[in-house]
């Protein structure tokens, strides 16, 4: 370098590489925050993880081998064989009332009779005038025949006859409507009419119900379309008659399935000899599908339902380890854990449920409290207050 060359002065870093220097520095920075936090929480984890769960206190029930058969139920009500509305077809005053609330009848039995005054003094006239216009059309007739009329007027003659006739029948026909009779055999309900009242066409009179044979009229899913028939005898039960049992016997399908409900009606029918079953009773029906299998049998509130599988939480003896923790806490040491064991439910019967598979007859598994369990849970048992576990449950009709 010349001695007259003056020194070349240091060029200042360019701002592409203060930008990377400064992010390089925030990440450092970041991760070491990161990292500190990641600890952190994985620490916190772990303590939690760690720490000794408060036992849960659960009921149980030991499960138990059993032999079902396989039923179907179903509830439904009662219908009558017939059953109506009493009422009149013609308008008038009531003249004479023939019955007493509550009182059996037959077909064709008095109810009502309305005032028919005018209408058979309107009959008697024609009856008159039918008579008259009969004997002018003999007459005509035979004027006819000599041909002393035409046949035009003999025609004439007979149609003002017939006309004359159907009106006298058409009159007789109202006072007909005017007389109530019952239009089957059966049992009268409340009398809902009085003496000198007015009855307009289609007002109410008395309920008719022929309570013998009755029926019972209830509804399936379609799975079963195959599994019942006409024939099928079925077992009955009503809330009235809570020691009773009817049998009845399927006597009608209905051909089609709802398509909103994908049900069938069905019908079975049974002797009401003594009228103790009344129509509109809710029915419980239930019937014999002829298949028996073996089931382990637990309460339905023992079983976790869920879409991925069912599964039971089965009682075990605690390990000594969490006994003496719990006793050297001064708590009550739990002597139980669980663990949740996934099983196959079959049938089910009132509050019980039948276990296929995945449990075995006399293994005691949770009944209560399993929204608060977890597989290992420690569990103090307290069977004081147990679950519904009836076969055939009949909650009280209020």
């Amino acid at each position: 370098m010349s001695p007259s060359t003056p020194p070349r002065a240091k060029r200042p870093p360019s701002t592409a590489r203060r930008m990377v220097l400064m992010l390089a520095a925030f990440l450092v920075v970041f991760g070491g925050v990161f990292a500190v936090w990641a600890a952190m929480r994985a620490m916190t984890n772990q303590f939690f993880d760690n720490m000794p769960q408060p036992p849960v206190e659960v009921s149980t029930y030991r499960a138990r081998a059993e032999h079902w058969t396989g039923s179907a139920e179903a509830v439904g009500s009662l219908v009558a064989d017939n059953g109506t509305e009493v009422t009149t077809e013609a308008g008038g005053v009531v003249r004479e009332i023939a019955f007493e609330s509550g009182q059996p009848v037959k077909k064709g039995d008095l109810l009502v009779q309305l005032n028919t005054a005018n209408e058979l003094a309107q009959l008697k006239a024609l009856d008159a005038a039918a008579r008259l216009a009969a004997t002018q059309r003999e007459r005509w007739r035979e004027l006819g025949e000599s041909r002393l009329v035409s046949r035009a007027d003999v025609e004439q003659r007979a149609t003002d006859a017939a006309s004359t006739q159907a009106q006298a029948e058409a009159q007789r026909a109202l006072i007909a409507q005017k007389t109530i009779r019952a239009p089957f055999d059966g049992v009268l309900g409340i009398r809902r009419v009085n003496l000198g009242q007015y009855l307009g066409p289609g007002d109410p009179i008395v309920n008719l119900q022929a309570l013998d044979p009755i029926h019972a009229d209830f509804s399936l899913p379609e799975q079963r379309m195959g599994q019942v028939a006409v024939g099928t005898k079925v077992a009955l039960g009503v809330d009235a008659l809570p020691d009773r049992e009817f049998e009845a016997t399927i006597t009608a399908l209905e051909p089609s399935v709802d398509a909103g409900t994908r049900n069938f009606a069905v019908r079975a029918t049974l002797a009401n000899p003594d009228g103790a079953l009344r129509p509109g009773t809710f029915a419980r029906v239930g019937f014999d599908l002829g298949q028996a299998q073996d089931v382990v049998v637990v309460p339905q509130t023992a079983v976790s339902f869920n879409p991925y599988g069912n599964s039971v939480y089965v009682l075990v003896d605690a390990p000594p380890r969490m006994k003496e923790a719990g006793a050297a806490e001064g708590q009550q040491a739990p002597q139980h854990v669980v663990k949740q064991r996934f099983v196959t439910t079959g049938p089910t019967r009132g509050d019980l449920v039948g276990i296929i598979d995945g449990l075995a007859p006399g293994e005691v598994v949770v009944s209560s409290g399993l929204l608060r369990l977890r597989n290992d849970a420690a569990v103090i048992v307290n069977n004081k207050v147990q679950p519904a576990a009836d076969q055939a449950p009949t909650p009280e009709n209020r």
